[in-house]
């Protein structure tokens, strides 16, 4: 047991070395574009944001960094998402639960689950699957830029191996000043880096599973149906709201054409549940756009990947649960398969504890910055669930806030892991139980 719980613990220090590694290598007078040291809390900042990442940034990354301090961010979100989604998905595996929960449950209990045995194959599949989709990408991405915005060969290669790997890694850090509003007319930018925000988004255990059983949907697991159902649904929820409410916003898609219109709607379907580049300009979104992008953000994407929020399987674990009791069925369960108690209460504290943390966060931030409320909430969310997205105001943030900021991204990304993986191994049994008795509820 000793050995299992030392991961608890040597994660996020690995993670917090990581992070100081990063803001030291960021402060050397190389890494900024005028020679000059940055300032401690601006390389703090970007490390922690590359780390976990998530995309906020306080610099404009190609103006305030050198090419120098352009790849040593790089390096961070490539190291912060390949060791995030290999313990992720390792750690499940080490404590012989799939996907860290106390017990095995009957959902689990199908030829698909991944046992202790899948560990050296889950890491060649992220091995192999982060050389691919990264390659592919930058080179798609290289030829574009290159053939039909004037680039340079060596221009355009950098910037295509940056935000291949940024959307691999669903980063959201991007070496122009505008994100890729640049180019929201152009679907052979913007759709190889959906792609790749959409696949690792899934998860590895669910990239696992359909290795092996390509899509056979009765032999998938129930993981594997919940995480694939929900992306889908989230999609299309993201799409048809992002088109229906910012139709006519001249600073959004009104002067687009049907097929912009259709492209920049879907492209800010998938960046709000885990990535975070714009094509549009978020502060320029309506209300009720910057609403449904709260829901996105929160829920995030799928398990043991680069995707931050409570998780597609958390929220679709609680409106079964929801529905079951309101439907007056006593088991909550999805697919014909039903969920056992310890992984409904892990669902519903992983979602309490983001909610207080977000609440929290947001209350101290409007307490020591005039900006407007509903900006700041988002601010809090976006970093909280590492998607990155941002209305305008990280920069003009104080620096008490800004260090609240970076709490709220490491914990959204180190502390998902280690907190699921404490709450599969951390639970004991006491050998009496009190009496029941139930209070009035509602």
């Amino acid at each position: 047991m000793t050995r299992l719980r030392d991961p608890i613990r040597l994660i996020p220090l690995l993670f917090a070395g990581l992070i100081l590694a990063g803001t030291a290598l960021l402060s050397l007078p190389v890494a900024t574009a005028d020679g000059s040291r940055a300032p401690l809390l601006s390389a703090f900042f970007t490390s922690v944001s590359a780390v976990s990442v998530t995309g906020l940034i306080i610099e404009d990354t190609p103006v305030f960094w050198s090419r120098f301090g352009q790849s040593v961010i790089m390096l961070l979100f490539q190291i912060g998402g390949f060791g995030i989604m290999t313990a992720a998905t390792l750690f499940g595996l080490m404590v012989g639960r799939g996907f860290g929960l106390k017990e095995r449950l009957a959902t689990q209990v199908e030829r698909s689950r991944l046992e202790s045995g899948d560990a050296i194959s889950v890491l060649k599949l992220v091995l192999l699957i982060t050389l691919v989709v990264e390659a592919a990408v930058m080179l798609i991405l290289t030829w574009r830029f290159t053939t039909a915005h004037g680039m340079t060969l060596s221009e355009g290669a950098w910037h295509g191996l940056f935000h291949s790997v940024s959307a691999f890694n669903n980063a959201g850090f991007s070496s122009f000043s505008d994100s890729v509003m640049g180019f929201q007319q152009d679907g052979l930018i913007l759709g190889p880096i959906m792609l790749a925000v959409i696949l690792t988004a899934l998860g590895f255990p669910v990239m696992q599973d359909l290795r092996h059983h390509r899509l056979s949907w009765r032999r998938w697991s129930l993981h594997t149906k919940i995480t694939v159902t929900g992306t889908l649904g989230l999609l299309l929820f993201g799409f048809f709201a992002t088109l229906a409410m910012e139709w006519s916003n001249p600073d959004t898609l009104g002067p687009m054409g049907i097929g912009g219109k259709m492209l920049n709607a879907a492209f800010h379907s998938v960046m709000p549940r885990t990535a975070g580049f714009n094509s549009l300009n978020v502060g320029a979104f309506a209300d009720e756009t910057i609403m449904s992008n709260y829901f996105l953000m929160f829920v995030g994407g799928g398990s043991a990947g680069t995707a931050g929020g409570i998780k597609i399987t958390t929220f679709l674990v609680l409106f079964a649960i929801v529905l079951s009791e309101v439907l007056g069925r006593r088991d909550a369960g999805l697919f014909n398969r039903r969920f056992g108690r310890a992984i409904e209460r892990q669902a519903l504290s992983v979602t309490v504890l983001a909610a207080t943390l977000v609440f929290a966060a947001t209350t101290y931030i409007a307490m020591v910055s005039p900006l407007p409320l509903d900006d700041i909430l988002f601010e809090c969310i976006s970093a909280f669930s590492t998607v990155g997205l941002s209305t305008g105001i990280t920069a003009d943030l104080p620096p008490s806030a800004l260090l609240v900021l970076c709490l709220l991204m490491f914990v959204g990304r180190v502390g998902t892991i280690t907190v699921a993986t404490a709450l599969a191994l951390g639970g004991r049994e006491r050998p009496f139980r009190y009496p029941e008795e139930n209070p009035i509820v509602g």
